[in-house]
This record gives structure tokens, sequence and C-alpha cells, in this order.
């Protein structure tokens, strides 16, 4: 299992560096040894580090978009705290009967790209800092990514296709720039998510160094090669997982409970 564990999360720390949506591999692994709410904290630690390594790796895109992440850091570590504080109010019980809800919008946020007509392409990239934006599209996109944090921190499968498209909705369309953008916003919140878990004790330490690990070396390898694999075929994978674990959830949580009023 542990090895497993560790594999699964070098795989999803590189998809989070290159597409988003990692935790829809390493949460339903995790839902095997541990309860859903601990694997939820769990999860979101051993990705952390991913995160801080695919940052690094694009640091140089970073420049013209610097002002994005100042503007938009308060917010998010916001939107993150207030997340990961309704996590931990809520009950394995109420979770579990979220779990199939939870996957379902994680997949839809990865596969709305993919509907898009207008994709991000990484052969039009613009290096130019862009104008500065107006004070009004600078308060609505706090607004968005305080919401957008909202459910990075109580869940966080795909929170970087949700800060992807919520950075399409105020303009920043430059694929070397917004992708480490996303990468630092979304390891923040998620920062801010597991310092709350860590203090209410939800981690489970055996699977979540294991994997903290793999997902070190994941988000490094993603970070380099985010320019050069077709995320496209990445996130039509993480599709289909995504779509199939949430009919099992569906099946095993609420198929379960029709079983038993039949039964009556």
């Amino acid at each position: 299992m542990h090895v497993l564990l560790f594999l699964v999360a070098i795989v999803a720390g590189a998809v989070n560096a290159m597409a988003g949506g990692g935790g829809l591999l390493t949460f339903p692994v995790l839902m095997t040894v541990v309860t859903p709410v601990t694997a939820d904290a769990t999860s979101a630690v051993a990705l952390l580090p991913a995160y801080v390594t695919s940052t690094w790796a694009g640091r140089k895109h970073l420049a013209p978009v610097r002002h994005w992440f100042w503007l938009l850091l308060g917010p998010s570590l916001l939107g993150g705290l207030l997340g990961a504080l309704l996590l931990n109010l809520s009950v394995n019980r109420s979770f579990v009967e979220l779990i199939p809800w939870l996957v379902l919008v994680a997949t839809l946020l990865t596969l709305r790209p993919l509907l898009s007509r207008r994709q991000l392409s990484s052969g039009t990239a613009v290096h130019e800092a862009p104008p500065a934006p107006p004070i009004s599209l600078q308060i609505a996109a706090g607004l968005l990514l305080f919401v957008v944090a909202i459910y990075g921190g109580y869940f966080g499968a795909g929170i970087g296709i949700l800060v992807i498209g919520a950075f399409g909705l105020i303009g920043l369309t430059d694929i070397h720039s917004i992708v480490p953008l996303k990468n630092a916003l979304s390891g923040n919140l998620r920062a801010v998510a597991v310092t709350v878990f860590l203090v209410e004790g939800n981690v489970d330490w055996e699977y979540g160094l294991v994997m903290a690990a793999g997902a070190f070396l994941g988000g490094y390898l993603g970070g380099r090669m985010v320019h050069l694999t077709n995320r496209t075929l990445v996130r039509i994978g993480i599709v289909f997982l995504g779509f199939a674990m949430a009919a099992y959830y569906f099946w095993k949580i609420y198929g379960a409970e029709i079983h038993m009023v039949g039964s009556d």
C-alpha cells in the first residue's frame, strides 16, 4: 500500500502541475484505508509539496503576472481558511454523503476546458506584462478567487482547473504565466487549509509523509514538463477516471440506501 500511495502521489503531483485534478487520484486511494475527512486532509498535505516544486520550476514565467499574484493572494488565503474550517465542522457521515457530488464537480471542472472552443495553447504565449487592470476588475477577481478558494479549502480536487477557469473570466490567457500563477495561488490556499487540518489532527502521517515525498518529485517533474506534455490527453484520462469514481460512489452510498428502503 505504501508503494502504491507513493506512485499515485508522483502521478498526482505531476498532473496538478500540468493540468490539475491530481486530488481525484489521491483522495479515492486514501479512502480505502482511512475515513473520508482524514482522506481529504491527508490528500491536501500529501499534494502540498507538489505546488511548491511546480511553482519553483515555473518561477521565471511569473514575472508578467506578479501583480495578480499579490492581488489575489489575500482572497485565496481567506477562502482556503474558511473552506478548511467548514470541513472540520463536517462529521464523517455528512461528508460521505457529499463525496460523489464533490468528485462529480471536480470532474466537471476538469472537463470544462475540453469543451471550451477557446483552448489555451502553449504556442500563443505573450511574455510582456499585461496593462494594469481597472479597479472594478481587481475587485471582481478578488471576490471570484475568494469563492473558488472556499471550495479549495474544503475539498480541493480540481481546484487548479477552477482557478484557471477564473483566470479566463478576468482575461488572463497566457498559458506560460497562468499555470505557475495557478500553482502558486493554489499552493498558498491549500497551505492554509493544511495548517487547519494539522491543528485539528485530521492527518494520517503514516500515509501522508509517503505521499508527500512522491508529490514533491511529481510536482517538480510536472512543472518542468508543463510546456512539453499534451495536457488535453492528461485531462481526458482524469475525466474518465473521475466520472467512473463518481458513479461508483453514487452507487455505493445512495444505491445502498435505496436498497435498504426497498427491503423494508
